[in-house]
C-alpha cells in the first residue's frame, strides 16, 4: 500500500467532536518526545504533515489527519490517522493532565471506528514503567493495538535488538501474545511498509 494524500483536518477536544467514524482510523501515541509527528510524517512522505516539536507536549488535543492510498491491487481507500496527546506529560498543572488523561481515555474506550493504536516506544532505552502501564491499560479495555518502536539509527543495531528483546520479555510477564512489533528510523524510513501493509489489511476487515 502506498499513501497518495495526507492532509490535516481537525483538531478536536474530545471524541464527540471528531470526524464522523465512517472510516478506518489508526491513533498513534506515546511518551512525549519519542518521535511521533515524524514517524506519521514518515509514513505520509511529508515531512511537514504532523508538527514536530523539541519541547514536550506539543499535541493537545485529538488530531486527524485525512489519508487517500492505493494497494497493489490498485484499490483506493480513505482511512484516519490520529495523532494523540503523549501520556508521560510535559510540565503542565495537575487539572491540565487529568483532561488530557479523559479525553484520551475516552477516545481509545469509545471511538467505534478505530482499528489499533501504535504504541510508540523509544528503542534506545531499557523498558519504561509508563509503557508498560499504558500497553496494559490497552488490554484492560480491550483496545488492539502494535508496538512501533522508534529511533533505530540512533543507537547501534546491538543496543536496539537488546532493548526490544527487554521490552518484549517484560511484556510476556502479563501477556499469552505478544501484539506485532515494528522497529522504526524516520532518517532510514525503516519499518515504513510493514506498518502501511498492516494497516492496509486491517482497512479490509473494516470494509468487510
Amino acid at each position: 500500500m502506498e499513501i497518495t494524500s495526507a492532509k490535516y483536518l481537525i483538531s478536536s477536544p474530545g471524541y464527540l467532536k471528531c470526524p464522523p467514524p465512517d472510516r478506518p482510523e489508526y491513533a498513534f501515541i506515546g511518551r512525549s518526545n519519542v518521535g511521533k509527528s515524524s514517524l506519521i510524517n514518515m509514513l505520509c512522505n511529508n515531512h511537514k504533515l504532523a508538527k514536530t516539536s523539541a519541547s514536550p507536549g506539543k499535541t493537545q488535543m485529538i488530531n486527524h489527519f485525512s489519508i487517500e492510498s492505493t494497494s497493489a491491487d490498485r484499490n483506493t481507500g480513505q482511512w484516519y490517522i490520529v495523532d494523540l496527546p503523549g501520556y508521560g506529560f510535559a510540565k503542565v498543572s495537575q487539572q491540565q493532565r487529568k483532561q488530557w488523561q479523559q479525553m484520551t481515555e475516552d477516545y481509545l474506550r469509545r471511538r467505534p471506528n478505530l482499528m489499533n493504536v501504535f504504541v510508540l516506544v523509544d528503542s534506545r532505552h531499557r523498558p519504561q514503567k509508563a509503557d508498560i502501564d499504558f500497553t496494559n491499560l490497552l488490554g484492560e479495555w480491550g483496545v488492539p493495538f502494535s508496538i512501533v518502536f522508534t529511533k533505530a539509527d540512533k543507537a547501534t543495531q546491538q543496543e536496539v535488538s537488546k532493548n526490544i528483546k527487554l521490552y518484549l520479555n517484560e511484556m510476556k510477564k502479563y501477556w499469552e501474545f505478544l501484539p506485532a512489533s515494528y522497529a522504526t528510523s524516520t532518517v532510514k524510513k525503516l519499518g515504513r511498509n510493514k506498518i502501511l501493509d498492516a494497516i492496509g489489511e486491517m482497512n479490509k476487515l473494516f470494509e468487510g
